[in-house]
């Protein structure tokens, strides 16, 4: 009788997990090119490393999925999500991120004979990048990811773009500057006005100036390059999939935002601790998620660069 209410227990106990599982969004954003929205909070054990947005794009001759998630985890949570779209295999995985959710997960695909390419500038950054990714990921998930063997892409491009056509899609890799990481790349779809921008775009969630790493200027000019292209639909790194003018609202009027406050800040010689406060105080960035957590650390370390200049 003992046994068996335990096994009941269990049983019980193992449902409630699984009612908890993170699965991420698949938002259909044209008819063949879909958005898997991951977490908009940071990494958990939930999410496995998935707190970014990804997407594929089906074609005649199978999927490209764009980005492989930060671990097996969430490498297989993108499978699923594209299964539940289509039925047409996997065919290709394109890596334009450097920060860990875009690629750490590629193993997961390679063991399947999937093709992983990118921008050899790209898995150079993921390279120079990976210590670091191994570190971040590991505290966010909480201990060891579990079975997080690293691989990079299969297949490399020199130079700054390179054009495909798959399966009667023509998609374009392209390095427009460095952003949140050095080597973020956009996949462009000219048929489709659809950019998949990583790094360059978060909608919703604030973005994070990381020290050492992100440099504010350098992404503020990438941004606009990216708008150059005139995009209808914008596939961001993180947030939801939404037009040009919404990722201008969230990314780029923000970090237009901070590099001319910061410099007007340096201009009139204001402390460093006196220009973190006072322009902490400006509400005007609230609505994005996070920004408490981040947009004082954003403007110290803009101060801390364009002091520098």
């Amino acid at each position: 009788m003992l046994a068996k209410l335990l096994q009941a227990v269990t049983c019980l106990m193992l449902l409630g997990q699984a009612a908890h599982a993170f699965e991420p969004a698949t938002e259909k954003v044209t008819d063949n090119v879909y958005a898997i929205v991951g977490e908009i909070d940071q990494r958990s054990a939930e999410n496995q490393g998935l707190n970014n947005t990804t997407g594929f794009i089906i074609t005649n001759d199978g999927v490209v999925l764009v980005g492989s998630g930060a671990t097996v985890g969430s490498a297989k949570m993108l499978e699923a999500a594209v299964k539940s779209v289509t039925d047409k295999p996997i065919k290709q995985v394109l890596n334009i991120g450097v920060q860990d959710h875009h690629w750490m997960g590629n193993s997961h695909f390679l063991a399947q004979k999937i093709p992983v390419s990118a921008l050899a500038k790209t898995m150079e950054g993921q390279k120079a990048q990976e210590s670091m990714n191994r570190m971040r990921l590991s505290s966010g998930i909480g201990g060891k990811p579990e079975d997080l063997t690293v691989e990079y892409p299969s297949e490399t491009f020199d130079g700054d773009e390179k054009t495909l056509t798959i399966g009667g899609v023509e998609m374009s890799l392209r390095y427009l500057g460095d952003a949140h990481f050095p080597g973020d790349a956009v996949l462009w779809l000219p048929k489709e006005k659809v950019v998949f921008t990583g790094d360059i775009v978060f909608n919703d969630r604030m973005l994070g100036i990381l020290p050492e790493i992100s440099k504010v200027k350098d992404w503020q000019a990438t941004f606009n390059k990216v708008a150059e292209l005139k995009p209808e639909h914008v596939i961001p790194g993180h947030g939801n999939p939404s037009d040009w003018a919404t990722a201008q609202k969230d990314t780029g009027d923000y970090l237009d935002w901070l590099v001319t406050e910061v410099g007007k800040s340096l201009d009139e010689m204001e402390d460093l601790g006196d220009a973190v406060k006072r322009l902490s105080a400006d509400e005007t960035f609230n609505f994005l998620h996070m920004h408490e957590e981040l947009n004082g650390r954003n403007i110290h370390q803009s101060y801390l660069q364009l002091e520098t200049e």
